[in-house]
């Protein structure tokens, strides 16, 4: 440790790295899904699939850097199309919904993430502040926090987070009309 600093695990120093997320494409975008054990991660992103959006991968994601600086996400060989559900047990995602619910990697676009709602728990209601991105090997993503309550149906939320990211991407901002609407009817 020359410079003080801890040696690089081999996987980090070669711009690659494992976390625990589920990982979808979703209107093209590549979605981590990230949350706390048992908060619905895995059977949100069933239902996706089931609207025909694309699986990756399920609990454990492999990201790496392309060599244009892409941040590209994949399954581990050992559980590619396999996801685990409570209740149900291991279930093959493509033996079930067939070779087009399933995609080998995604460049990642964007992060969700999951949190359990809690009374007093500060929510930006009207989408003015930006979120925090996530830095994972360096590079800066996206991120958008969703409470996850009963009675809300988190794929729901998951696909209006991306398509409210595609438009974000394109320079429209909800937020910012309305905010220009209230101006013109205040002046």
């Amino acid at each position: 440790m020359p410079d003080g600093r801890p040696p690089a695990r081999p996987a980090e120093a070669a711009g690659q790295t494992t976390i625990s997320a589920g990982f979808l494409k979703i209107f093209g975008q590549g979605t981590l899904i990230l949350g706390d054990s048992g908060i619905g991660k895995s059977e949100s992103s069933l239902e996706l699939i089931a609207r025909g959006h694309q699986f990756i991968a399920d609990d454990v994601v492999r990201l790496r850097l392309t060599p244009r600086g892409d941040l590209v996400g994949t399954a581990p060989p050992l559980s590619r199309n396999f996801m685990e559900i409570r209740g149900l047990g291991i279930i093959n995602i493509r033996a079930i919904f067939g070779s087009r619910s399933i995609a080998r990697s995604a460049k990642v676009d964007l992060v969700i993430r999951l949190k359990k709602w809690r009374r007093g728990y500060e929510v930006d209601r009207l989408g003015l502040k930006p979120g925090d991105d996530l830095v994972l090997l360096g590079r800066r993503i996206p991120q958008l926090a969703i409470p996850v309550a009963p009675g809300r149906n988190i794929a729901t939320l998951i696909e209006v987070a991306c398509k409210v990211h595609i438009l974000r991407r394109k320079g429209y901002s909800a937020p910012d009309e309305i905010i220009r609407r209230l101006d013109r009817v205040l002046t």
